[in-house]
């Protein structure tokens, strides 16, 4: 037998919503909603702790990791090769060929500045007034 109730359920009913909302967090966070995502030095609840590093695996115990190699990134190190001076409109870039290149691609250089490629990012731009001289 179903029991028939006098008011209809409402949204609230079914959905138990917290008592804290987002405003009341605290003053770094009030009116923003939600904080900061994982990689915010931040916590945005009282009961959260920091990830652990690798320095508390014990595999580290016994490293220093100030002394462990810290090699550039890719874009660090495509910002330090020097960008490639084409006489022309088009540049063509295979990634220097062979087994590790990348297909080959031309490059529109119409506009003005570097253009990089979309694979290895390395940079061509047209020589000055390519084009101009009558």
């Amino acid at each position: 037998m179903v029991h028939q109730t006098d008011r209809a359920a409402t949204h609230s009913d079914i959905y138990q919503f917290p008592a804290q909302r987002f405003d009341d967090a605290g003053p770094e966070t009030a009116g923003n909603g939600p904080s900061p995502g994982p990689k915010s030095d931040k916590p945005w609840s009282a009961s959260q702790r920091p990830r652990p590093g690798p320095e508390s695996n014990a595999r580290f115990e016994q490293t220093d990791l100030s002394l462990q190699p810290a090699p550039l990134s890719a874009q660090a190190l495509i910002e330090k090769e020097p960008i490639r001076v084409v006489h022309g409109r088009r540049a063509v870039c295979d990634g220097g060929g062979g087994p590790l290149g990348h297909p080959k691609i031309f490059i529109n250089l119409d506009k003005p500045g570097p253009r990089p490629c979309g694979y290895c990012g390395v940079r061509f731009e047209q020589a000055p007034h390519h084009g101009h001289e009558h």
